[in-house]
């Protein structure tokens, strides 16, 4: 009796914490930014130090497009 409750307690908690969980996909938004960020830098063709400029001006956009934006439409 008490190891029948041990297990559908056990199983309930692990199905609980299966199904609340949420993916990020953060890691690609910023992936992206940086690569599109350092292809801009390298298009510009001003100097090889645009490249790593426009690969953090990416990445500065990809963060305040996840806080403004991604953020914001979860929580309406």
């Amino acid at each position: 009796m008490v190891n029948q409750l041990f297990l559908h307690a056990l199983y309930n908690h692990t199905m609980a914490h299966h199904h609340t969980e949420n993916k990020s996909y953060d890691s690609y938004f910023y992936i992206i930014a940086l690569l599109a960020g350092m292809f801009v830098g390298f298009v510009i063709d001003r100097g090889l130090i645009y490249i790593p400029i426009g690969g953090v001006l990416g990445l500065l956009s990809a963060a305040a497009f996840i806080k403004f934006l991604v953020r914001g439409r979860h929580d309406a």
